[in-house]
């Protein structure tokens, strides 16, 4: 069993940042790939960003890719999600979740979610 706490959202202007933090207990976080999805008033949850077990590998969204970067610390049992230039359709409930097997990219694939955090980019 994983149990995972995010933090870090809020109000924000267009263009601005925000960090997200995903803090783990439990079984052992390093033995995870672990991911960022969202999910926006009446639609999905949808994939955000995933990072292998020791961050080699990192994986993006298309709508985000250049504008947010996933990291993690494995001996702060932490994962982040730096969020720059900002725009109002990241507006969402943020989820961090820990990969089970398969596609990194689905939201059926991950074992463990946060309870999430709300990022709101106003115009």
């Amino acid at each position: 069993q994983v149990q995972l706490v995010e933090s870090g959202g809020g109000l924000v202007q267009t263009g601005g940042s925000l960090k997200l933090s995903c803090a783990a207990s439990g079984r052992t976080f390093s033995g995870y790939v672990m991911g960022w999805f969202r999910q926006a008033p009446g639609k999905e949850r949808e994939f955000v960003a995933a990072i292998s077990q020791n961050s080699v590998y990192t994986y993006y969204a298309d709508s985000v890719k250049g504008r947010f970067t996933i990291s993690r610390d494995n001996a702060k049992n932490t994962v982040y999600l730096q969020m720059n230039n900002l725009k109002t359709e990241d507006t969402a409930v943020y989820y961090c979740a820990a990969h089970r097997s398969g596609s990194y990219y689905s939201t059926g694939n991950y074992a463990y979610w946060g309870q999430g955090t709300q990022v709101t980019v106003s115009s």
